[in-house]
């Protein structure tokens, strides 16, 4: 019999016997859900200090704690200097299944969207404590996530009344969220209540204006309109002309021209869909759906729509599509930082693509990238290198001038500024001849380079140009990235008050839309963290404060340990030694120098 250990709500453990395992203390509980979530295995050292330093003997008070975790998991485990929790297939943990299970599966857990180790406390080990909020704001938004996915794949098959449920049971976990507000208003548009779906999101409207000060985007409003194939016109007949269409809708979209894409491929879904032939509506809703998260700015909810649908449809006779529908899933987790949810949709793509090696090389820039976001810096290189590689093979070169970007990207953020130079110079190289909309993302890390190597007029020419483009695309995270720089290079050059005006706007621009790049705007308050605590600006700790809570939710490890070394800046007791321990297991000797030194 498996045994079953809930980590969210109220704590319990069941035994192989199905009776219920007491472990004594709080501490032997924390012990257990550090294990769980530790990525390898943890020394006794660090794990004595990081919970126990308040003991005579902390190592001492380790062993007992182990000893009480056996009496549970079995006399051969947690042996060793090193301690590492063997996940055996008879071992089920809720946290593990909520991060790493199915959205189906997830739904099902009884402590879904209730807080980590609910009700305990452990203020005599403030390192700890700082972790365990971190987990507890990771595993809020991941059971946000999950609800979801599986809300949309609910509505996706037609079940209607269990996605306006599951819909409903995510907008209860956070009413301000938009992109929760915007599922509920979809579902009651597709369960056919056109008045309920308007009242909610006038609702919903109402709302944002009293809290936020803010009206919600764009996608509320297409959320009321319930079908992602509409059309102006009856279908053609025939294979031939829905292909058509849609290739012709892809080289709209190429081109620049939105809104006549769209039709197109919208009435392509239609036509395909007159056809009967799976792979085609496969693919035709795998081309609207990538079109409406890439090139439709705060449209991924639709997007996302159209990409289950694929799934649905593509799931018996399309892999590849259905690969591809993952993918771009994948990414739209990956811009709003739900990183778990991202790496598991990596992993459904993965067995589907075979020996495709475009496809091979899109899911390892996507996977690179979030490990990248989560400060894993040297997984993410070996993965990005490869994807660069692949890319190469297949001539794909956008998808190589990406990869070499988030490379250069990597070397930035650890200090190897000259190293980033030569990439970042090559990958601008290849954008200007073949890419110019994608030239402002390598642009603002080749001119933070050079900002960090001291070449501040440089770097300024780079940001400027940067933030043009990224302006007259509209972009809000090419805004974002280059007026970051822009506002430090005020800073450097003793503008302390136009620096942070600079990177209040640009907070603005980049958070703008429902489906913002939430590590760009991490970036960003980062950066004006930094300026304003080295100033001495009274809105510094709201920042600090800002920054804890966006980093923790979406489990951006560096970031997290950057928000706590800021907030030992203040004077907040504890924050220095939380943001060491945090920073021991990220391999960035640019992070290591900042939190081991002095505030």
């Amino acid at each position: 019999m498996a045994m079953f250990i809930q980590l969210l709500g109220v704590p319990r453990f069941i035994g192989r016997d199905g009776a219920t395992v007491v472990l004594r203390g709080h501490k032997a509980w924390g012990l257990l859900a550090y294990l769980v979530t530790h990525e390898g295995a943890a020394s006794r050292r660090h794990l004595a200090r990081l919970l126990f330093e308040d003991a005579e003997d902390p190592l001492a008070a380790l062993r007992w704690n182990l000893t009480e975790l056996r009496r549970g998991l079995g006399p051969d485990c947690l042996r060793g200097e090193s301690v590492v929790l063997r996940r055996d297939p008879d071992l089920i943990i809720d946290s593990e299944m909520l991060r790493r299970g199915s959205a189906a599966e997830g739904v099902l857990l009884p402590g879904l969207g209730r807080e980590l180790l609910e009700g305990m406390s452990f203020a005599s080990s403030p390192s700890f404590e700082v972790w365990l909020q971190a987990e507890r704001r990771r595993m809020h938004a991941t059971a946000q996530a999950v609800l979801h996915e599986a809300a949309l794949a609910s509505l996706t098959d037609g079940s209607i009344a269990e996605a306006l449920d599951l819909a409903s049971r995510l907008l209860a976990l956070d009413p301000l969220e938009e992109n929760s507000q915007v599922l509920l208003v979809r579902c009651l548009s597709s369960a056919g209540d056109g008045i309920g779906a308007a009242r909610q999101a006038a609702a919903c409207r109402e709302l944002f204006q009293r809290e936020l000060g803010v009206s919600p985007g764009p996608a509320l409003s297409d959320a009321l309109r319930t079908n992602t194939s509409a059309v102006v016109a009856r279908p053609t007949t025939g294979r031939a002309g829905a292909l058509a269409l849609l290739e012709a809708g892809e080289a709209a979209i190429s081109a620049g021209a939105l809104d006549a894409g769209l039709q197109c491929l919208r009435r392509s879904i239609a036509d395909a869909d007159a056809t009967g032939d799976p792979v085609l509506r496969a693919r035709a809703r795998v081309a609207l759906g990538s079109a409406l998260v890439h090139a439709a700015r705060g449209r991924d909810a639709e997007g996302a729509t159209a990409l289950h649908e694929a799934i649905t449809i593509g799931e018996a006779a399309a892999p590849q599509q259905v690969a591809a529908a993952c993918r771009e899933l994948g990414y739209v987790e990956f811009l709003l930082g739900r990183y778990d949810r991202a790496l598991n949709w990596v992993a459904r793509a993965g067995p589907l693509v075979r020996d495709e090696v475009t496809e091979q090389a899109r899911l390892a820039t996507l996977k690179g990238s979030i490990l990248s976001d989560t400060a894993h810096y040297g997984a993410a290189l070996e993965e990005l290198l490869q994807a660069q590689a692949w890319a190469l093979d297949s001539a794909d070169s956008k998808l190589s001038i990406y990869a070499e970007s988030m490379i250069g990207r990597i070397l930035v953020l650890t200090g190897r500024y000259d190293e980033a130079a030569i990439v970042l110079d090559r990958c601008i190289d290849e954008a200007r001849r073949m890419w110019t909309a994608f030239l402002p993302w390598p642009q603002s890390f080749r001119a933070e380079a050079d900002l960090l190597l001291g070449h501040i007029d440089k770097a300024a020419d780079r940001f400027e140009n940067a933030f043009a483009l990224g302006c007259q695309l509209s972009d809000p995270c090419w805004e974002g990235i280059a007026g970051r720089g822009l506002g430090l290079i005020a800073g450097a050059r003793g503008d302390v008050h136009g620096g942070l005006a600079i990177l209040l706007d640009t907070l603005q621009r980049c958070m703008r839309l429902p489906d913002a790049y939430v590590w760009g705007g991490a970036y960003v308050l980062d950066g004006l963290c930094a300026m304003a605590l080295a100033h001495g600006d009274d809105r510094g700790p709201e920042w600090v404060s800002q920054l804890t809570v966006i980093s923790a939710r979406a489990g951006m490890r560096e970031m997290v340990a950057r928000s706590h070394w800021y907030r030992g800046k203040l004077g907040e007791a504890g924050a220095n030694d939380a943001a060491r321990q945090l920073a021991t297991d990220i391999g960035n000797p640019v992070l290591h120098s900042l939190v081991w030194r002095h505030p």
